[in-house]
């Protein structure tokens, strides 16, 4: 009898409270960048039944209508009257700005913060991130999409979905054990409609897509069976608390530090995007199956404090070998990411991260999942 281990990730949608907290926090940044490139933002967001409260530091040279930022926002996710929380919700600004003791250190070119990020990548997926994660995303998305084009008229805009992969003997993916999606809805839709809509028109043309069989899965479609109050009405939203959702899905490391509403000098969030591209880079070159890497800054400090290499024994070199390449290959120094990620340069919205997920995106041109250091990579490796 083969015995199994068992991995789990979950995913939220746009409309999940953190995430719309997420997105009014970046959707600020993103106003501020595109007239203000080196515009300094750490922007926190909280919501509730019918208030939106906006707090935080900014320091730019633009006019930012925080008000209508937020309104488009929410009217963009979904929300409407009668849910508890729409559009015409209570907006409380109380931004100010940065602490010149941080912007101290951030002008000379040092890392705003001491703090420790990982990235990684797994030879899982095409796009070389943990499946667990990404089938729970490809739910949400299908989902999301059905219902702002009108195909699933009866969901709301908060969601949730979890899924449960069966790992053989050999840490290789087996088969789907459990899949858990909760979707909140209208009154007057009952639980069989949305669990048949739900497995037949959502899960099982993205298991489809992955090649993964639907038979023999034990589902949990709104197990508790009503979800009609959601979002910030059923629960309060508050940036940064989704960061695993954000990331990996708990299969890699994280340092603890939240991306949205913090401009690239904040290593919490542009640190963690260049351990990713490195990550990737090195699965990508065939340096290893697995790998995370994890970076460590010190405030003012312009270079990492530290680099370390994991690839889980899936290496075909030693670390210390590609510790070393890396170090040659990427600028890792807080200017040195702005630079090589471009961004500073508004060619992405950082709100559309909010929504669907900071890593491993394949729907828009993000520069950390670009595999353009694998040559570079591989010379330095040959050469040693």
């Amino acid at each position: 009898m083969k015995k199994f281990t068992y991995f789990t990730s979950e995913f939220v949608s746009p409309g999940h409270p953190d995430k719309v907290s997420d997105q009014i926090s970046d959707a600020i940044l993103d106003a501020c960048l595109k007239d203000d490139p080196n515009s300094r933002v750490a922007c926190e967001v909280f919501c509730t039944t019918g208030q939106v409260i906006v707090g935080g530091e900014i320091t730019t040279s633009t006019y930012i209508d925080v008000q209508d930022i937020v309104r488009n926002k929410i009217r963009e996710i979904g929300y409407r009257t009668g849910m508890g929380f729409d559009a015409d919700c209570g907006v409380l600004n109380s931004i100010h700005s940065q602490s010149p003791d941080i912007a101290m250190g951030v002008d000379i070119g040092g890392a705003g913060d001491q703090g420790i990020m990982f990235g990684g990548a797994v030879r899982e997926t095409e796009e070389l991130m943990p499946l667990a994660l990404v089938l729970s995303r490809e739910i949400l998305v299908r989902l999301t999409k059905m219902m702002r084009d009108g195909e699933i008229k009866w969901a709301r805009p908060d969601q949730k979905s979890q899924v449960t992969l069966a790992y053989d003997e050999n840490g290789k993916v087996d088969h789907v054990d459990s899949i858990v999606v909760s979707v909140q809805h209208d009154e007057n839709v009952s639980n069989v409609e949305i669990k048949e809509t739900v497995i037949e028109k959502v899960v099982k043309p993205v298991l489809e897509k992955y090649n993964l069989s639907s038979e023999n899965i034990k589902y949990y479609i709104n197990p508790t069976g009503r979800f009609v109050i959601g979002g910030p009405h059923g629960d309060t939203g508050l940036t940064g608390r989704k960061i695993i959702v954000d990331t990996y899905g708990g299969y890699f490391r994280h340092g603890g530090g939240a991306f949205s509403g913090k401009d690239p000098s904040k290593v919490d969030r542009s640190a963690a995007y260049a351990a990713r591209w490195v990550a990737k880079n090195i699965v990508a070159a065939g340096l290893a199956d697995k790998c995370e890497l994890q970076l460590s800054y010190a405030i003012g400090v312009a270079h990492p404090v530290s680099i370390k290499v994991e690839t889980f024994g899936t290496s075909t070199v030693s670390e210390d070998v590609i510790s070393e390449a890396v170090a040659k290959v990427f600028d890792l120094s807080p200017r040195g990411i702005e630079k090589s990620l471009e961004l500073r340069e508004n060619k992405f919205k950082y709100q559309d991260l909010a929504a669907f997920g900071h890593i491993g995106r394949t729907d828009i041109d993000i520069p950390w999942e670009r595999l353009n250091k694998v040559e570079e990579l591989k010379k330095i490796v040959s050469n040693k």
